[in-house]
C-alpha cells in the first residue's frame, strides 16, 4: 500500500511538472519566410542556415518583415545578432492606406548596438518617437552583447508592455493607444552602404491565450505610464499612490488653508488646470498643496503648457501668513522657454524648464525629447533619504544636487534666495503645484515614499 502511495505521488509530481512546462508556437520554420511579408522598404530578407538574415539596401527606407497575423496579448521571444546596425522589433503595429500611404507605424522594441545602449527600450515608429529609453533604467544598459547572439523577450498583456534583453528587465511601459497589430523585424534604412549591413534572427516564437506564462513583477524596473491617472500593477507594488484622482481636489488644499482654493483651478476630463489670472475672479487664488507631508519621495507628474506658461512644482517649502498665495522652497521649473526668452531680455538658464529655479540650470535635452506647446511632458522629482535630489524630464535626469550640502548653501548664498533663511532645509513638507497666474495643466500626479537607502 505504501509503495502504491509513493508511486501515485511521483506520477502526480511528474504530471504537475509537465503541466507547468511552457508551450510555444514557432513563427519561423527555419527554412522559409512563410507567415511573413515585407512592408515599407525593399531591404533583402532571406533564410540562411536556419536564420533570417536582413540586409540593408542603399537608398531604401526602413523595411519590415511583418507577420501575416495580428496579435493582441502575447509573449514573444527571439534571438538576434547584429554588429553596427540600429534595428528594432515592431509590436502591435499597423500599415494602413489612411496613415501616410501605408507607412508602418507603432511601437518598436529597440535594438541598439551603439554606445548609448538603449536596447530593449521602446520607440513609437513614425508617430510619437521615444517612449522609454534606458536612461530611466541604467542597470539595463549592459545587457546587450554587440556582435553576439542576444535573447529578447517581450510581454504585451493589456496595456502593459515589458521587455527583457538576455533576461535582464529593461522596460515596463503602460500604453493603450494600440492594443493589437502585427509583429515585424526591422532592417533600418540607409543612404549609401556598399555591401550592406546585416542582422540575423532565429528561434522566433510566441505565446498567446492560455499559453501565456508572464514573469513575476521584479519591482525594480521604472515605469513609464501613458494612461491617465492610473496605477499599473508594478507601480502599486512599488508603493506609488495617486495624489490626484482625476475627479476632485481630494488630497489637496490651499496655502495656509485647510480646504482647496476657491479660485484659479478647474478639473475637467481628468486634468487639473491652473487658470490664467483674471481680475474679475472672486475668492482666493493659491498654489495647491498636498494634505500629506513627505520626507523622502519620488513624485511623478504629467504637465502640459500653453504659450507663456510659467509655473512649477515645489518641495521642502514653508508656508507663511505673510505670503498667502505661495509656498517658499525649491522649485522644479515649468516654463515656456521660447516665449519667455522672446518677451524678456534673455531667459536665465536657471529659469528654463525642469531647472532648480534660481540655482541650477537643467541640462538641455536633444530637440527630439523637447515636447511642443500643447503636448504632455513627464516630470519626475526624486528626494532620496540621504538628501540627494534629482529632476527628470521626459525620461532624462537633468538636475542633480544634495540638499543642504556645502555646494547647495554656496549657491543659495549667491542668489536672490539668500534673504530666505534655511531655504529648503525643512525636514519634511507637502508637495506643491504652483499657480503663477499662467495656464498650466497637470495629470497623473503620483508619489512613492522612499525608505532608508533609496
Amino acid at each position: 500500500m505504501k509503495k502504491f502511495i509513493v508511486l501515485v505521488i511521483l506520477i502526480s509530481s511528474q504530471i504537475n511538472v509537465f503541466a507547468q512546462k511552457e508551450s510555444w508556437t514557432n513563427l519561423f520554420d527555419g527554412k522559409t519566410l512563410n507567415g511573413w511579408h515585407i512592408l515599407n522598404g525593399k531591404a533583402k530578407y532571406e533564410v540562411v542556415d536556419g536564420t533570417i538574415v536582413g540586409t540593408t539596401v542603399s537608398k531604401e527606407p526602413n523595411s519590415f518583415l511583418a507577420t501575416d497575423v495580428e496579435y493582441g496579448d502575447f509573449i514573444f521571444e527571439v534571438e538576434l545578432k547584429v554588429g553596427e546596425m540600429n534595428s528594432g522589433i515592431q509590436i502591435r503595429s499597423q500599415s494602413v492606406p489612411e496613415f501616410n500611404n501605408g507607412r508602418v507605424h507603432g511601437l518598436q522594441v529597440e535594438i541598439d548596438p551603439s554606445d548609448r545602449a538603449w536596447s530593449g527600450g521602446i520607440y513609437d515608429e513614425a508617430r510619437r518617437g521615444w517612449m522609454y529609453q534606458t536612461e530611466m533604467n541604467p542597470a539595463a544598459k549592459k545587457a546587450f552583447k554587440k556582435g553576439d547572439w542576444n535573447k529578447y523577450r517581450i510581454e504585451c498583456i493589456g496595456a502593459v508592455i515589458r521587455t527583457w534583453v538576455n533576461d535582464v528587465p529593461v522596460t515596463y511601459m503602460v500604453d493603450d493607444l494600440n492594443l493589437k497589430g502585427f509583429i515585424a523585424l526591422q532592417v533600418h534604412g540607409v543612404k549609401e552602404r556598399p555591401g550592406g549591413a546585416q542582422i540575423q534572427w532565429k528561434n522566433i516564437r510566441i505565446q498567446t491565450g492560455n499559453q501565456m506564462q508572464p514573469r513575476k513583477l521584479d519591482l525594480t524596473t521604472p515605469v513609464a505610464n501613458y494612461t491617465v491617472n492610473t496605477l499599473s500593477p508594478q507601480e502599486t507594488a512599488q508603493g506609488f499612490k495617486l495624489l490626484f484622482n482625476g475627479k476632485d481636489f481630494t488630497n489637496w488644499r490651499g496655502v495656509m488653508m485647510k480646504t482647496p482654493p476657491t479660485a484659479g483651478w478647474t478639473i475637467e476630463n481628468g486634468v487639473l488646470h491652473a487658470l490664467v489670472a483674471d481680475s474679475t475672479e472672486t475668492g482666493r487664488r493659491s498654489d495647491l498643496i498636498s494634505n500629506q507631508i513627505f520626507k523622502a519621495f519620488e513624485l511623478n507628474f504629467d504637465f502640459k503648457m500653453d504659450e507663456g506658461t510659467n509655473s512649477g512644482v515645489k518641495y521642502f517649502f514653508t508656508e507663511s501668513a505673510d505670503n498667502l498665495k505661495e509656498g517658499i522652497g525649491p522649485e522644479y521649473q515649468i516654463m515656456d522657454n521660447v516665449y519667455q526668452a522672446k518677451t524678456k531680455a534673455g531667459l536665465p538658464e536657471d529659469r528654463t524648464i525642469s531647472s532648480l529655479v534660481g540655482l541650477i540650470p537643467a541640462t538641455p535635452l536633444d530637440a527630439r525629447f523637447q515636447k511642443k506647446i500643447g503636448e504632455w511632458n513627464q516630470g519626475k522629482i526624486i528626494v532620496h533619504t540621504d538628501k540627494r535630489v534629482e529632476h527628470w524630464l521626459n525620461g532624462f535626469k537633468v538636475v542633480e544636487y544634495v540638499l543642504g550640502s556645502d555646494a547647495y548653501k554656496a549657491l543659495t548664498a549667491k542668489s536672490k534666495i539668500a534673504t530666505t533663511p534655511n531655504f529648503g532645509l525643512v525636514e519634511q513638507s507637502p508637495v506643491l503645484l504652483q499657480n503663477h497666474g499662467k495656464s498650466v495643466y497637470f495629470r497623473s500626479v503620483k508619489i512613492k515614499e522612499l525608505k532608508k537607502g533609496e
